[in-house]
């Protein structure tokens, strides 16, 4: 097996129309009118986890009882939020918790390997935002802060709520919102409830490599109970998820003017990859809650959480250029076809390509493990004390490896491109599934015949929260004080090594013993390249040497944070010309982050030097939500708060690598920042809602936030006084570093619309008929890249809209759902497997699901499930830039999912 030591010694484990809106003057007009015309969120959360009530289903189950209960949830909050709720015991709607949220207004998801991985709440991506479980922040296996959601197993999560507008107690919140999972109460139920699900799974496309499957399944199962005369409640939970994954990928190098063409002003392709992935994925979860209430006046609660996710992805394909620096390159019967009024090359047999084949393995292992201990005491008729504390750590262990192939020497393929796609049908003039022709060896000419990566994160968060909480006469009801420690630290670390054939580099034939079925890449035209075991190659006729490189030694750093917060808020409950509740506080934050890390003279590899730097910094974050009740189930909710996001936890780092410019004899560089501050913004909200009974509403919602300041890569004055120097000397130890920096801000600011409706309401005859759906419109005036910029904001889709049908009736049920997101700049990984943005096409999702739920009989208890995700086979797809020209960058289909299953509850 192959085995290596990073740096610090790890070792590592194998488009759209804007619109003209002024939040702020429509806000400040419907407030008064609701002013002279005329909860039951969960309370902001950390230890709130065994003082607010959380979304339970205990009685009636199915989808209007899910509906009707996240209903509820918004209608009794005293601040902005959405929820979603379990039909029932282990069943959210969905078979994953991003999805469900995804269907919230203005909750965005983007998509990861075909599924709902990360989310963007109102128009700002996953950095901006905050998740937690229960109450309480958690650790993230990602590079940074955000959450990965296939991390949470729907069948483990009884709902979530998305608050909208900050509020005081809640001890973490983002910037764009929060987002709290919640797990069972014990103590909640009834009696004694357990609930088993079984699930199988295939995915349309098939498998796409030798060695996988395109069946997997699901299993989960809970039990809660109550012991000693309901004073002691237990519930225990398990999900098991065996999931193939199939992926057919094209994706561009770029574009360019080829004179070779016969055109000087036709764009053609620089470049095609085309691969046929396979992933094994499996997830093992389990959640425990352990609830005791010895008297009415105390309880303590200690819930866990534990996932481990392992995913091994097989990727074969071939890989060549066509760019105009290829001096070889001939070109015939070219034929160019109009692209949004640009001439692109469309068809031709291109001469003196190289196609290098491509026999990839990437390898997760991911580890979240959360514990929270939460006490609740009634110390007299006025004061409740609360204490909570939690820890949760993250452990991600990947290889990311790459193997090279292919022929002695050039070839010539026909290429006839969809335009539109960007997809080419390929017939190329050599056999590459022949291993007489195909060889191991550097086919591309880049200096090694493969090579590997062995990322590891490992973050660690602990907490103490200590609050008390008494009721008031009056216009406030109650006040609420607290304050909570935090202390972070997240490490970061990557080995990396060429991987170099034995033999001197020579090129060699595949062993017979190693050969596997060829994979098809017949969705691109071309039937089949050589395949072969990766592992087994690899460990028989490769060496495997230690790269030194900068970007290597950046990509070591450590970030550790400690927060303190302390925080009050009065509840409102008063009468000013219409009922009123509500809440007014404040935070008051103090932070001090730190890293430690290497800075790298370029010229000068061999001699990094260790380096820590940090700062302190202090916010003062008030915020006020009211909720006017204006009579005949009308409300009309305000929110003022001003809010933050702590940048990434990679642009904290301190690492960085310079050099003297042997010329100018002077200093240049680039690097993290570990003296950012905080995205600030001012934030303002309005909602009118209006509820017609509890399965049918309308609200329609503006926000304005104005960021005053935002993170962006800029060229700073530096001191490079105590840097490492190989022994040129500068002019001034006085250069340049480009490093993130707190710029200029800018504001965003939106619409959302949304309802439900149950048919009854509108005729009798459509009893057991409903739907839901919900549409927001979002503009930004913020330039990410600096000023001057075009840029588009990350995570921002101009128009995110969901809608959703279904019929319940009788045990009998039936659901379609379309969810659907405009163009966004999204974050993915790039080359080499780092973190980059690329510009993701809108796409738009269909879901169908039909079940049966046996109401009486021997079989009470059991349903029948039947879904199919993706059903409309909608694609991922991305755009590259040409001047102002969007052209086609990545076409890649995932296929459908198709799931069938049952339901036991007892």
């Amino acid at each position: 097996m192959m085995k290596s030591t990073n740096q610090r010694g790890a070792s590592p484990a194998p488009t759209s129309v804007a619109f003209k809106l002024s939040p702020v003057a429509a806000g400040c007009a419907m407030l008064l009118s609701a002013i002279s015309g005329s909860a039951y969120a969960q309370d902001a959360t950390a230890g709130q986890a065994a003082d607010a009530p959380v979304i339970q289903t205990v009685k009636v189950s199915g989808i209007r009882r899910g509906i009707e209960d996240a209903i509820s949830v918004k209608k009794n909050s005293e601040s902005i939020v959405e929820a979603i709720s379990a039909e029932d015991i282990g069943k959210l709607p969905d078979v994953s918790i991003a999805e469900s949220l995804s269907r919230l207004p203005g909750v965005a998801a983007q998509r990861v390997a075909g599924r709902a991985q990360v989310l963007s709440i109102r128009g700002l991506a996953p950095d901006f935002s905050t998740t937690t479980l229960n109450g309480r922040e958690q650790a993230s296996t990602g590079d940074n802060r955000s959450v990965e959601y296939d991390q949470y197993p729907s069948e483990l999560i009884n709902g979530a709520v998305v608050y909208k507008t900050p509020d005081a107690s809640l001890v973490g919140q983002g910037l764009s919102g929060t987002v709290d999972l919640q797990t069972v109460r014990p103590l909640e139920f009834p009696g004694r409830t357990m609930a088993i699900n079984v699930r199988g799974e295939k995915n349309s496309l098939g498998k796409q490599n030798a060695g996988y499957h395109d069946k997997g399944y699901r299993l989960s199962g809970i039990y809660i109970d109550q012991f000693n005369n309901r004073t002691l409640g237990v519930a225990l939970g398990y999900a098991r998820l065996d999931s193939p994954g199939q992926y057919q990928k094209w994706s561009s190098w770029g574009y360019g003017f080829d004179p070779k063409t016969g055109s000087t002003t036709g764009l053609a392709n620089s470049g095609n990859e085309i691969d046929a992935g396979s992933t094994k994925q499996t997830r093992d979860g389990l959640m425990a809650v352990l609830q005791w209430k010895p008297t009415r006046d105390f309880q303590s609660m200690v819930d866990t959480y534990y996932s481990k996710f392992d995913s091994d992805t097989t990727i074969r394909g071939m890989q060549f250029g066509t760019g105009n620096w290829m001096k070889d390159l001939t070109y015939t019967n070219p034929v160019f076809g109009s692209y949004n009024g640009t001439q692109v090359l469309q068809s031709a047999t291109v001469g003196g390509i190289k196609p290098v084949l491509r026999n990839d393995l990437n390898t997760n292992r991911d580890k979240l493990f959360a514990i929270g201990w939460n006490n609740k005491l009634r110390m007299n008729e006025d004061w409740t004390g609360m204490a909570d504390f939690s820890y949760s750590k993250a452990d991600r262990q990947d290889m990311i490896l790459e193997t090279y192939a292919g022929a002695s020497g050039n070839d010539s393929a026909k290429i006839v491109r969809d335009n539109n796609t960007g997809l080419p049908q390929v017939t190329t003039g050599l056999n590459y599934a022949d291993p007489s022709i195909v060889k191991l060896s550097d086919s591309g000419g880049w200096g090694q015949d493969g090579y590997v990566k062995y990322p590891q994160v490992t973050d660690k968060l602990k907490s103490a929260r200590f609050s008390a909480k008494r009721g008031l006469d009056g216009m406030f009801s109650n006040l609420d004080v607290g304050v909570n420690f935090t202390k972070r630290d997240k490490t970061r670390q990557s080995a990396e090594m060429l991987v170099n054939l034995k033999n001197g580099r020579a090129p060699i034939g595949v062993p017979s013993n190693l050969i596997q079925d060829p994979t098809s890449l017949g969705f691109a035209g071309i039937p089949g390249i050589l395949s072969y075991d990766i592992m087994g190659a690899v460990n028989s006729l490769y060496t495997l040497t230690p790269k030194i490189h900068q970007d290597i030694y950046n990509k070591d750093w450590l970030v550790s944070e400690k927060v303190s917060t302390a925080y009050a808020k009065v509840g409102i409950d008063d009468t000013w010309g219409v009922p009123v509740k509500g809440n007014f506080g404040v935070q008051m934050i103090h932070t001090n982050q730190s890293s430690n890390a290497f800075n790298v003279d370029t010229n000068g590899l061999n001699k990094p030097k260790s380096v820590d730097e940090g700062t302190s910094y202090n916010d003062f974050l008030p915020s006020l939500n009211l909720n006017f009740d204006l009579g005949s189930e009308q409300h009309v909710r305000f929110g003022l708060g001003k809010t933050m996001a702590r940048p990434r936890l990679d642009q904290l780092r301190a690492s960085s690598s310079a050099s003297v410019d042997t010329t100018k004899l002077t200093w240049t560089g680039d690097g993290g920042n570990p003296k950012l501050k905080p995205w600030r913004a001012n934030a303002i909200d309005l909602t009118y809602e209006k509820y017609f009974d509890k399965s049918t509403y309308f609200s329609a919602a503006t926000f304005y936030k104005k960021l005053s300041t935002y993170i962006y890569d800029q060229i700073v004055p530096f001191d490079y006084t105590s840097y490492p120097n190989d022994g040129v000397t500068p002019k001034s130890n006085i250069g340049t570093l480009k490093q993130p920096a707190n710029g200029t801000g800018g504001s965003i600011k939106g619409v959302e619309l949304s309802g439900s409706i149950d048919g009854k309401v509108l005729w009798t005859g459509l009893d057991g008929f409903g739907a839901t759906g919900s549409i927001s419109r979002t503009k930004s005036e913020i330039a990410p890249d600096g000023p001057g910029t075009t840029g588009a904001l990350p995570g921002l889709s101009r128009t995110v809209s969901n809608v959703q049908f279904f019929y319940e009736k009788s045990g009998y049920s039936a659901r379609v759902t379309r969810s659907e997101r405009s163009n966004f700049r999204g974050e993915v990984t790039g080359f080499g497997a780092d973190r980059t943005f690329t510009d993701i096409k809108g796409a738009a999702q269909v879901d169908f699901q039909l079940g049966y739920e046996f109401k009486e009989g021997q079989y009470k208890g059991l349903s029948l499930l039947f879904q199919v995700i993706n059903a409309n086979d909608a694609a991922y797809q991305t755009t590259l830039s040409n001047g102002t020209l969007k052209v086609p960058g990545e076409y890649t289909k995932y296929g459908r999912t198709m799931l069938l299953g049952l339901n036991y509850k007892m």
